[in-house]
């Protein structure tokens, strides 16, 4: 029987016209910059989020950490939303790389105010580290897959601007936020100072992520890569499939929207107690979480409990309609 993999958008697997075109791929050494591949996909990021130029990086993890590395000097303070995913899930490498402080403010499924923020700095005191950036997460993991709201993202990247402080989106799913919102992604990043998105997740490629932002500032970032080991010499093969995914994978993640609101509405048909999804996730809450996703792995429903309550689906292009009524199915069965 076949798995039914809702653990995350990571897992998906390169479609066969993602693989011939990595066959196809011209290739040279993107480490001495004449990769002609990776040039090309570093172009059409830089077109795509109105920027002036693009890093083609192996992971969303190394893009938000040298983007915070670029923008701090040891002792700043990067002020983050409390479910951010440079706080809960990168090792403390904002610590270890940058010598940067992480302070969290409170939003609301992971969208924070401009008010919140201003709250939050504290201004100039040596006492205090020295506020520097400001990260913000579209779409918001923890928040449930949440799509920052317009006039809210271009609020707090004035407010911040107002205060001095750089603005760095993690756009680890900024394609969802995209298709959802129906807002292109230039006019979305227009208040930013920098943005990373992920091509490996709902896109569909097996590695990458790409960091965009200025020149200059891209310029010390590939210097940074190169610090971390990041540095990769064939990479037009992996550049192909980023590529790939991005002129042919994101409008199709309106079909991943659909069906979690399809398993949403199932869920919530069968008394299950979830959570409205906004892109491709569902979060379900049960004091049963655990016992839940163990029952489920035995039918070959795949998920994670994130919290001892909570349980989250990720919805991907590996993932059909009749998936989910498989997953349904077994749901009905565990009901309460």
């Amino acid at each position: 029987m076949k798995l039914v993999d809702l653990r995350s958008d990571t897992v998906t697997r390169p479609t066969l016209p993602m693989l011939e075109a990595m066959m196809a791929a011209r290739v040279g050494d993107d480490v001495l910059g004449d990769d002609p591949t990776v040039i090309e996909l570093e172009q059409l990021a830089a077109d795509l989020s109105g920027m002036e130029a693009a890093l083609f990086m192996p992971s969303g993890t190394m893009a938000n950490q040298v983007a915070i590395r670029c923008w701090t000097e040891p002792g700043d303070e990067v002020i983050m939303e409390s479910g951010a995913h440079p706080f809960h899930y990168e090792a403390g490498g904002a610590a270890v790389i940058s010598g940067a402080q992480i302070r969290l403010i409170q939003g609301e499924r992971g969208v924070f105010s401009p008010e919140t923020l201003q709250a939050a700095l504290r201004g100039p005191d040596d006492h205090y580290a020295p506020a520097r950036l400001v990260s913000v997460e579209d779409t918001s993991n923890r928040g449930g897959g949440t799509v920052w709201p317009l006039a809210t993202l271009d609020a707090v990247c004035a407010a911040a601007q107002d205060a001095g402080l750089k603005v760095h989106m993690d756009g680890a799913r900024v394609f969802n936020a995209v298709v959802a919102s129906g807002v292109p992604l230039r006019r979305r990043a227009r208040g930013l100072s920098s943005l990373s998105f992920c091509l490996s997740k709902g896109l569909g490629a097996p590695v990458g992520s790409m960091l965009c932002g200025p020149k200059d500032m891209i310029r010390k970032a590939r210097r940074v890569r190169k610090m971390l080991g990041g540095g990769m010499r064939q990479a037009g093969y992996l550049a192909a499939a980023g590529h790939y995914a991005l002129t042919h994978h994101v409008a199709r993640l309106a079909e991943d929207h659909d069906n979690a609101r399809y398993l949403y509405e199932g869920l919530v048909s069968l008394g299950y107690e979830a959570e409205v999804p906004e892109t491709n996730m569902v979060y379900l809450r049960s004091s049963e979480a655990r016992w839940l996703v163990d029952r489920l792995q035995e039918a070959e429903i795949a998920c994670f409990a994130v919290a001892a309550d909570r349980i989250r689906m990720v919805l991907h292009l590996d993932v059909i309609r009749q998936d989910v009524d498989r997953a349904l199915q077994v749901f009905a069965m565990l009901r309460p």
